[in-house]
């Protein structure tokens, strides 16, 4: 080989070395972003759909026995926060209460669960972050 050959080939002074340790870390920051940014938005939508779910559930925990002959419907406040902890039982890390309004007709269910990032958690950024949905329900006579 002659000497301008080989002085090409171990010409290297580390440029590429300290880009690339540079622009690595912030590369993986945004794809921390993304992925746990998008993963926050699902644990989001879950503690909403699980509110609404269980507000429905104890919005059917009427007084029956007043619906029956003919009264108003109302939610009875006990078997209301009674069905809402039998339904959120079942979910795993779910915590939530149910709301009566005074005039019987409206509830409101409040739930929360903990969301781990994946990524962010790595560099120390975040740790376990607890995410609340709510949902109101308004009873309809028929």
């Amino acid at each position: 080989m002659t000497r301008t050959v080989r002085t090409r080939l171990h010409d290297d002074h580390g440029r590429v070395t300290v880009y690339f340790a540079i622009l690595a870390p912030a590369f993986l920051a945004m794809l921390g972003l993304v992925v746990d940014g998008g993963a926050k938005v699902r644990a989001l939508q879950r503690a909403d759909n699980i509110a609404s779910e269980t507000a429905r559930t104890a919005g059917q925990a009427i007084n029956a026995g007043q619906a029956i002959t003919g009264g108003s419907k109302e939610v009875d406040p006990a078997l209301a926060a009674e069905a809402a902890q039998a339904y959120l039982a079942g979910l795993d890390g779910v915590t939530g209460s149910v709301t009566v309004a005074p005039d019987r007709q409206n509830l409101t269910a409040t739930v929360s669960l903990t969301w781990d990032p994946l990524l962010l958690d790595l560099f120390g950024a975040l740790g376990s972050t607890t995410v609340t949905g709510t949902a109101t329900v308004t009873l309809v006579a028929q």
